[in-house]
């Protein structure tokens, strides 16, 4: 089959960053599934992967949002048959779907929306399982509560990238305030879309500009952008006895008693960490999926997906690559998949 991959880690402005080739094709067993990709969307995992590809000679299959059809099963698989339409993240630890075709374990699957196509479905699952952890496991914002989170309010640092875009969107079907941060008019215009109440500049100081819309502090913060760029003013903007989250890894050591007197607390979300320790509740995720499905085709979230490369292929996933690491992506960039 084919696969786009890399053996070198190379800078994202050399041509030959990535190369297509024919690799073999696997067969499923246990719990997974073999799934023929129709469609893909990138993430910023994807080049952090690639810039710390090791230089061992070995071919390396990145991407982590899917959608396809089931083409074989393995003897344990209960969920899916041959022919099922899904949608999935898949796990950081396994080839990618940037392929014809890719083995992934059927707890992390779902049936993916009938009202989208492949490509645009591909845009969902690693931004909404994220976000959706974020918010509802890892803060415990109680989701079902709509009208008792009315008064609770939540910042959202990055509200225009593709786990902020979704993020927005189930804070707000949760009830709750939600505040958002852009800098340019196109990101602006992005998040109010998406539904944010309130819609800050990053770029200058926070604290003013909540207070300005009405927000001593807030009770939940979501950080999608750099940990150690926000630590300090999070610390300083969280309300007593609240919750932060963050989905960047910090290089600095950072001060935690800052959070103290105030009873906050600080937690990470990873959405490959159930699948990457083969945890008890590795179904949640299919079932999260599956509920965020019947959210699409309700009409309930908008969709991500702001650009299509087309087919996907070394050059249109190097310029893809090339955007997000340029900080200037709004929404989720897919592609259709390729063939062979």
């Amino acid at each position: 089959m084919k696969a786009i991959g890399l053996k070198v880690a190379r800078p994202v402005t050399d041509t030959n960053l990535f190369e297509q080739t024919d690799i073999e094709t696997p067969t499923p067993t246990g719990h997974d599934i073999l799934v023929r990709i129709k469609g893909v969307a990138v993430n910023p995992v994807d080049f952090k992967v690639r810039k710390g590809k090791a230089d061992d000679g070995n071919f390396k299959v990145l991407g982590w949002d899917a959608a396809g059809v089931v083409e074989a099963v393995g003897e344990n698989v209960t969920l899916f048959k041959v022919g099922d339409e899904v949608w999935y993240a898949g796990d950081v630890t396994r080839p990618g779907s940037n392929s014809a075709l890719q083995l992934v374990d059927e707890r992390i699957v779902a049936q993916k929306p009938k009202s989208l196509d492949f490509a645009t479905a591909a845009a969902f699952p690693l931004t909404t399982i994220t976000a959706w952890e974020a918010l509802f496991d890892r803060m415990g914002i109680d989701r079902t509560d709509v009208e008792g989170n009315k008064n609770k309010s939540i910042l959202i640092i990055n509200g225009a990238g593709g786990v902020g875009s979704i993020a927005i969107q189930l804070a707000k079907l949760a009830g709750l305030q939600v505040v958002a941060t852009a800098s340019r008019p196109e990101t602006i215009s992005w998040v109010s879309k998406m539904g944010a109440d309130h819609v800050i500049n990053h770029h200058n100081p926070l604290k003013e500009q909540l207070e300005g819309a009405g927000f001593a502090a807030v009770g939940y913060i979501l950080c999608t952008a750099e940990t150690d760029q926000y630590w300090d003013v999070m610390c300083d903007l969280i309300a007593p006895q609240g919750r932060i989250a963050s989905i960047t890894e910090a290089s600095e050591n950072h001060n935690v008693d800052l959070l103290k007197a105030k009873s906050a607390s600080f937690c990470y979300e990873f959405m490959f960490t159930r699948s990457m320790f083969q945890t008890p509740d590795m179904i949640e995720q299919h079932k999260l999926l599956s509920e965020v499905a019947a959210m699409v085709d309700g009409g309930k979230l908008q969709v991500t997906a702001t650009e299509n490369y087309g087919s996907l292929s070394p050059e249109s996933l190097r310029k893809a690559h090339e955007l997000l690491e340029s900080g200037k992506a709004i929404g989720k960039i897919t592609f259709t998949g390729i063939e062979g």
